[in-house]
């Protein structure tokens, strides 16, 4: 075999598989599609570093998440990634809300987050004084990450441990043989073959296009993807000056994501979203955000922040989540699976990457280099 793995995608996931599987001492091979990593789900999205309080106890999202935002934090201190814990305040209306919060804390201690704090009115106005909330939930372990500089830490890292890392270089097909796959893709030099023992699909939003190419059905395999449009306003001006902290709505129930919220970058910037549009799967999405959403962004965001004026707000930037469930539907846990079960073994499947995977990436990167190196 040419390859001990070969990762389809090349995203925070896909180069952390890459890094854990050269540390393992793997000879690894990672293919991206485009000209620069990360350019879809990656690099589009809130870039928060999650605390983990939302996902059911026991699943890989909750598992993943706790271990991963750890593993985060330590690697950006010891690689220069801009990072930072901004701490994160979700905000409770009434009772309704209150009840749902303290469900959050529940959950999040089973999840074994750190220092969940219920905070009533006077508590806030300290920690936040220009919020409107009854009640809030305090997340001192929630952060920020700069996505971008992330990736190229991964990407280093992966290289000085041998991993041979190509950007515009398309998988085309994938094909079983004695042993492992192989692997057709064109690069800059044409038309190119690999052997393979593992192939890892890392491919994000084409998750499904590289399941086919291995001889499996996505809907047989109750694995159809869902893309879902999230778009971003930015808070302009004084605004976004008083805002410091991540703050939450309490998800209403069946919304799609966590509701519109407040990020603050590593910068300083702040932007309300993501809101959620389900959309067509397609080769190339449309990032474009619509004006017209403005209103919806404002009168989200205004329940909790009741200095904010219309005038603070602007569209800024958009991203489509690969979700494993359409509307109305229960949230679905990250797949993450050998399928040897289905007749593929050495095809390692990974689909429904969605929130929290860029905190989870290195446990991610860890699971599927062990899997991998079995």
């Amino acid at each position: 075999m040419d390859m001990d793995l070969t990762i389809v995608g090349g995203g925070a996931v896909g180069l952390a598989i890459a890094m854990r599987s050269a540390g393992k001492g793997s000879r690894v091979l990672l293919l991206e599609r485009h000209s620069a990593f990360g350019r879809e789900t990656s690099s589009r999205n809130s870039e928060v570093i999650h605390g983990g309080m939302y996902y059911p106890p026991g699943s890989l999202k909750a598992k993943l998440c706790v271990e991963g935002r750890r593993e985060l934090y330590a690697f950006a201190g010891t690689r220069g990634v801009p990072a930072r814990k901004t701490g994160k305040i979700i905000v409770a209306q009434d009772e309704a809300e209150i009840a749902a919060l303290e469900r959050i804390q529940t959950t999040g201690r089973a999840n074994g987050v750190e220092g969940l704090d219920l905070l009533g009115k006077d508590g806030l106005s300290k920690r936040c004084p220009d919020l409107r909330a009854q009640v809030a939930l305090w997340s001192p372990e929630t952060g920020v990450v700069n996505a971008h500089r992330l990736m190229d830490a991964l990407r280093v890292v992966a290289e000085e441990q041998g991993a041979v890392v190509l950007p515009g270089a398309e998988a085309l097909g994938l094909e079983m043989i004695d042993g492992g796959w192989r692997v057709d893709f064109r690069d800059a030099d044409g038309l190119q073959a690999v052997e393979t023992a593992w192939v890892a699909n890392a491919a994000g939003l084409n998750a499904q296009k590289v399941m086919r190419m291995a001889g499996l059905d996505p809907a047989e395999m109750g694995l159809t993807l869902h893309p879902c449009k999230g778009s971003y306003y930015s808070v302009r001006g004084k605004a976004g000056k008083r805002i410091t902290s991540l703050v939450y709505p309490v998800p209403e129930e069946k919304l799609v994501g966590l509701g519109v919220h407040t990020i603050v970058d590593v910068a300083g910037g702040v932007k309300l979203g993501p809101d959620a549009e389900y959309v067509p799967e397609a080769d190339e999405y449309d990032y474009a955000v619509d004006a017209r959403r403005k209103d919806d962004f404002f009168r989200s965001a205004k329940r909790y922040l009741p200095f904010l004026e219309p005038g603070d707000i602007e569209p800024d930037m958009s991203g489509i989540r690969p979700k494993l469930y359409g509307p109305g539907e229960p949230e679905r846990d990250f797949h993450i699976r050998e399928e040897r079960e289905r007749g593929r073994p050495g095809f390692i499947n990974l689909a429904g990457l969605e929130s929290p995977g860029l905190t989870a990436c290195l446990a991610i990167g860890k699971m599927v280099a062990e899997t991998a190196s079995g």
